[in-house]
C-alpha cells in the first residue's frame, strides 16, 4: 500500500556474505517496515535460502519494477535480478559471480533513483576480493557511486548516536593521507561538510577538526601539519562563515561530540574516525554519502564470510541503516 512515506530500496550486498540474512532479518521486523515503503533488490532464490537459514517469518513478493510494490507487513518486495547460479553459490568464498552480482544491484537502484523512483538506497555490504574478480574497475560502494552519477568526490559521513563524523581523506595509506592534509582541502572540506549537514536538516552546524599529532602538534612540537596546514584551513573556513574549531586532539574531540559539544567532526584519515565510531557502536555505525542527486545509507561492517549462510548474522546495523534513511528520506526530493 503505498503512502506518504519514503521509498528505499535495499541492496542485497555479495549473494555469498550476510546480506541476504540481515536484510531478510530487518525486512522480517515490523517496526522497521513501518519505518517506510521498502523493498529489496537482488535475487529471489538466494533471499529464499535465507528467509529458510534464518526462520525469519516473512514471505516474499517477486516485482519487476517499484510501481508493483505493495509494501505490507510480512511481505518482502523484490525486484529480482538473475545474477547467480544459485546451485553453484559458495557460501563465504570470494566469487566474481558474486562481485558482479553486487555491483548490478547497486546499478539498478542508481537507475532508479536517476529516473525518480526511489528516495533513498539502502547498502548490504559488499567484498572488495569479489569486486576485483569479477575486474568491476571500483573498489567499493563510494567509488561506484561517484562513477555512476558523476559525482566528483562523495562526502562520507558517519552517524552513530548523536554523533557525526566526516572523513578528509579515505582509501589511502598514512603517508598519503598526510601528503593530502593541505590548507586548501581542510577549508574546502569545512564548507562542504556545513552544506551537507544543512542538506541533513541539520540546523547547528560547529564542527571540530580533529588533530593529526599527539596533542595536536603543541604549536609545533610534535609536528608541523597543524601550525602549517590544518589550523589555517580552519581559518579561512571561519571566515566564510563556518563555526569550524580546532585543531582538536583526537583522543577528546570524538568524546566530546558524542556528548553534545560538537554538531560533527572532521575525522583526517580513515582509521582515526573508524575507530571512534565502531568503539562507540560498532553494530550502529552508519555510513551516509552526501553529495550524491539522492540519498545513500549503508551498514558499515563487512560480508563476514565466516558466518555467512549460518543464520547467525545480527541485523541491528542493517535496521540502523533503514532507520537514518528514513530520518533523512525527507530532506531529499528527488521522488
Amino acid at each position: 500500500m503505498r503512502d506518504n512515506k519514503a521509498i528505499i530500496a535495499t541492496t542485497m550486498g555479495d549473494p555469498a556474505g550476510i546480506g541476504p540474512e540481515i536484510v531478510v532479518k530487518a525486512m522480517a521486523n515490523q517496526e522497521i517496515q513501518a519505518l517506510g515503503n521498502i523493498f529489496v533488490i537482488g535475487q529471489s532464490d538466494i533471499l529464499e535460502k535465507a528467509i529458510e537459514v534464518t526462520n525469519s517469518k516473512i514471505k516474499l513478493r517477486q516485482i519487476d519494477h517499484p510501481s508493483e510494490a505493495r509494501f505490507e507487513y510480512g511481505q518482502m518486495d523484490v525486484l529480482n535480478l538473475e545474477t547467480v547460479d544459485m546451485p553453484s553459490l559458495r557460501y563465504g568464498e570470494v566469487q566474481a559471480s558474486c562481485g558482479q552480482a553486487a555491483y548490478t544491484y547497486i546499478k539498478k537502484a542508481v537507475e532508479l533513483a536517476n529516473e525518480g523512483q526511489i528516495n533513498v538506497i539502502a547498502t548490504a555490504p559488499i567484498n572488495k576480493e569479489s569486486l576485483k574478480a569479477a575486474e568491476v574497475p571500483h573498489i567499493g560502494h563510494t567509488e561506484m557511486l561517484a562513477n555512476m552519477t558523476g559525482t566528483n568526490d562523495p562526502l562520507t559521513m558517519f552517524e552513530v548516536h548523536s554523533s557525526r563524523i566526516f572523513f578528509l581523506t579515505r582509501h589511502l595509506s598514512l603517508k598519503d593521507a598526510i601528503a593530502q592534509m593541505t590548507a586548501d582541502r581542510v577549508h574546502d572540506y569545512l564548507l562542504r561538510c556545513d552544506q551537507a549537514l544543512q542538506q541533513l536538516g541539520v540546523d547547528s552546524r560547529k564542527i571540530a577538526v580533529a588533530g593529526l599529532n599527539p596533542h595536536s602538534g603543541e604549536n609545533g612540537l610534535f609536528g608541523m601539519e597543524e601550525v602549517n596546514e590544518i589550523s589555517p584551513g580552519i581559518e579561512r573556513a571561519r571566515e566564510d562563515g563556518i563555526a569550524a574549531v580546532g585543531p582538536v586532539p583526537a583522543d577528546s574531540v570524538f568524546h566530546q561530540a558524542l556528548q553534545g559539544k560538537y554538531d560533527a567532526v572532521l575525522s583526517l584519515y580513515h582509521d582515526q574516525g573508524h575507530i571512534a565510531a565502531k568503539m562507540t557502536d560498532f553494530e550502529r555505525t552508519i555510513s551516509i554519502t552526501n553529495g550524491l542527486p539522492f540519498l545513500r545509507t549503508s551498514v558499515d561492517h563487512g560480508t563476514a564470510f565466516d558466518i555467512a549462510g549460518t543464520g547467525e548474522a545480527s541485523a541491528v546495523s542493517m535496521e540502523e541503516c533503514l532507520e537514518i534513511s528514513a530520518k533523512y528520506a525527507k530532506y531529499f526530493t528527488n521522488v
